[in-house]
Parts: structure tokens; C-alpha cells; sequence
């Protein structure tokens, strides 16, 4: 578990009540860097670490893990896939929508979801799931509404940091 880092008894009952995980993808599971090859193709940069957590949610925590981003991006696409994710949304621009379908799909309440993000479009989803988070250098706008505020960057582990608290949570019950 992530310690020293704000973690609560509130925190800790929040987090074990989560069942789905939602990831925006720019800026929390990569570094907001976009990236060309001398060919013109977008890439992009993930963390293994941070893939790890989608792996421990689902076999550790029995929690499922979805991506909703802004983009529609083949890197990401393809990163989803490698880390089977079942519930991928690409070039969203109501992330709410989506958040609304994917209760009603799995029967979920918003406490028993969580979201992390780190951009005024994050901010709506974030204000109403039971856990949000956000990645050390997001903006103002996402660490004011976040519960959880991870300690590594987006990109560089703060999608683990989120996983792992949950984790812990759900392990501790």
C-alpha cells in the first residue's frame, strides 16, 4: 500500500467498496509527451508498472478496469489490448455518457466505481465516482476534486499507485 501520502480510514472505506476502474490515458497512463517516428506515426510512452496494476486489479482485488479517453489513438488502442482491457472508449468527448453506460451495463452505484485523471475533462467523472485520483503533475482543476492525490507522475507509475491503494483496500475487508 501506498503510504505517507494522505491515506485515511475514509480513503481506505472508499476504496474497498470499488468494483470497476476507470483510466483516462493521456497524461495518467502516459507522460502528456506525444511522440512521431521518422514516419509520421504517433507513439506514445506507457509504464510497465503501471500495466502491472490492471493485471493485480483483476486477479488480486477481483476488480474490473476500463479506459475512457478523449483520443482516439491507435497506441492506446493497442496498449489495451496487450493489457486486455474489455472496456475501452476512444475519442470521447462525454466521458459522463460513458460513465452512465457502464453503470447501468455492470449495475454499479458511482461508489463503486473509481476514476483517475488529470485534465478539466476529467473533472465531471471525477466529482462523482466513490474514489477519484489523480497523477502528481496533474492540473489544478483535477487535484481539487481528486480523494487521492498519487505520488508518481502520469506516465511514470500513477495509475500503480492508484491500483495499489485499491488493492490494499480490498484485501484488508
Amino acid at each position: 500500500m501506498v503510504s505517507g501520502f494522505g491515506i485515511t480510514q475514509e480513503l481506505i472505506e472508499r476504496a474497498r467498496a470499488i468494483r470497476l476502474v476507470l483510466t483516462d490515458s493521456d497524461g495518467v497512463l502516459t507522460d502528456t509527451g506525444v511522440y512521431y517516428s521518422a514516419r509520421g506515426e504517433e507513439m506514445k510512452r506507457f509504464s510497465i508498472r503501471d500495466g502491472m496494476g490492471f493485471e493485480r486489479l483483476r486477479k488480486l482485488a477481483g476488480v474490473q478496469v476500463g479506459i475512457i479517453t478523449g483520443e482516439n489513438s491507435e497506441p492506446v488502442k493497442r496498449r489495451a489490448e496487450k493489457l486486455q482491457v474489455e472496456e475501452v472508449h476512444l475519442g470521447i468527448k462525454d466521458k459522463e455518457a460513458v460513465l452512465e453506460q457502464l453503470m447501468e451495463k455492470y449495475e454499479l452505484s458511482e461508489s463503486e466505481i473509481a476514476y483517475i485523471g488529470d485534465d478539466t475533462n476529467d473533472v465531471a467523472v471525477m466529482s462523482r465516482v466513490g474514489l477519484s485520483a489523480c497523477p502528481a503533475d496533474a492540473t489544478v482543476f483535477a487535484r481539487e476534486v481528486a480523494h487521492f492525490l498519487c505520488p508518481n507522475e502520469g506516465g511514470h507509475g500513477a495509475f500503480r499507485d492508484f491500483a495499489e491503494l485499491i488493492i490494499a483496500a480490498r484485501l484488508s475487508l
